[in-house]
């Protein structure tokens, strides 16, 4: 099992249930089969913007998932049905980071305004085009951001690679808002 792979998004078919006590995650709409596509070390996202958590993949059946540890998930937690998720290659160490840890988007500290947290498969076509923006980062890979508003109401936009690699044009996560292809 390798820390990280260059799929941005492996699979995302259907929605899943998880049940935090036995730590697994069971398809139940619209899942083909996680066998075909799902390896140990991928990481799931669940819900969208990481409402739910992130969890690091230990065992594929057909349409079951065992996961590592239910940490990176959302206190208070012990089941989720009918969620959207996908499955990336991202580093496997970001799911209990501190800095990235779900839900993707909260507000912290003394803020009132949202701070927005993730990691992104940001390819050579990513980077050319978010270069104009004020998602603009240095290298392609897996890149953590951060993003908050200022004091002043500023869009203030922190990157950094967490990993310096390709990552493949064929398979993109839903990230084109921040990093579009085109």
């Amino acid at each position: 099992m390798a820390l990280w792979g260059n799929t941005d998004l492996v699979y995302n078919a259907g929605t899943i249930d998880v049940n935090l006590d036995t730590a697994t995650v069971t398809g139940t709409t619209g899942v083909v089969t996680f066998t075909d596509a799902v390896g140990d070390g991928d990481v799931i996202t669940v819900g969208a913007g990481a409402t739910y958590g992130y969890a690091v993949i230990i065992g594929v059946t057909s349409t079951t998932l065992s996961i590592a540890s239910t940490a990176g998930f959302v206190a208070g937690l012990s089941t989720i049905s009918g969620a959207t998720y996908f499955i990336s290659q991202e580093p496997s160490y970001t799911v209990l980071d501190s800095i990235y840890r779900a839900p993707e988007s909260k507000t912290v500290g003394y803020s009132t305004s949202p701070v927005f947290t993730g990691v992104f498969g940001v390819d050579e076509i990513e980077v050319g085009i978010a270069a104009t923006t004020p998602y603009a980062v240095t290298h392609g890979g897996w890149v953590g951001v951060t993003t908050y508003i200022d004091c002043h109401g500023n869009l203030r936009v922190k990157s950094e690679t967490l990993v310096a690699s390709g990552i493949l044009t064929t398979s993109d996560a839903d990230d084109d808002t921040r990093f579009p292809d085109a």
